[in-house]
């Protein structure tokens, strides 16, 4: 099916107010701010975070991006934070999804589901009624030491395909996506938004002319899409 409207755009692993704002200007839909996670890039303050937030306006989306498990750590992370969105990397204990609505209304809650196997469609299958959104990542909650995102790799997209196909929520792609792949992603994934963090930068930094060549790539891509 073709897509009718263009991908999101989430750009991960902001670190200050003023990548916000070249990500925002480029023409990104939402902004990832990392808290404390067992390994990975971009992980700020939770200062940092709130700080960075309450210069976003609306519509864009800022999301939390937590390994908290528990209901009453995520809700009082939130609260910390003040962010629109929570993206939970981790998979959370029983009951926290129906907490998270409670307590927080109004904001959205978002399931990393990190693609390893066909075990993975399942999980994003099972899980996928009970938030707003999927976001399929390259990540392993399963080593000894947690990687829960930021790997810069890509993972088995034809199972994010079939994710995208069997659920009924809007489906993002991340892991290694850059402007060389992501035209690939579209086409075999067909995910309602695309999530990038080390793709876009240079030396750790947000790189304008990476982030100039990703949204055209993007934008030429669905172009070709809807003309096919």
């Amino acid at each position: 099916m073709k897509p009718v409207i263009c991908p999101r755009v989430k750009i991960c692993c902001i670190t200050s107010i003023e990548e916000a704002q070249l990500a925002i200007e480029a023409g990104a839909a939402a902004l990832g701010l990392v808290s404390e996670m067992p390994s990975g890039p971009g992980v700020i303050s939770e200062d940092l975070i709130a700080e960075i937030a309450a210069t976003v306006p609306p519509p864009i989306a800022t999301f939390l991006l937590t390994c908290k498990t528990s209901a009453a750590e995520i809700i009082a992370q939130q609260r910390r934070c003040r962010v629109n969105t929570v993206q939970l990397v981790d998979r959370v204990q029983e009951g926290t999804y129906p907490q998270l609505r409670k307590s927080l209304p109004g904001i959205h809650i978002v399931q990393v589901i990190h693609v390893v196997d066909e075990t993975s469609v399942s999980e994003a299958v099972e899980i996928a009624p009970q938030v707003d959104a999927l976001l399929l990542d390259s990540g392993n909650p399963n080593l000894p030491v947690k990687v829960l995102g930021g790997t810069g790799k890509t993972h088995n997209w034809d199972l994010s395909h079939r994710i995208r196909e069997r659920v009924n929520v809007p489906v993002f792609l991340a892991g290694g996506l850059k402007p060389e792949n992501v035209p690939d992603a579209i086409r075999q994934v067909g995910a309602f938004g695309v999530d990038v963090c080390s793709g876009l930068r240079t030396a750790g930094k947000l790189d304008p002319s990476k982030v100039e060549r990703f949204f055209t790539a993007i934008r030429r891509t669905h172009s070709r899409i809807l003309a096919a």
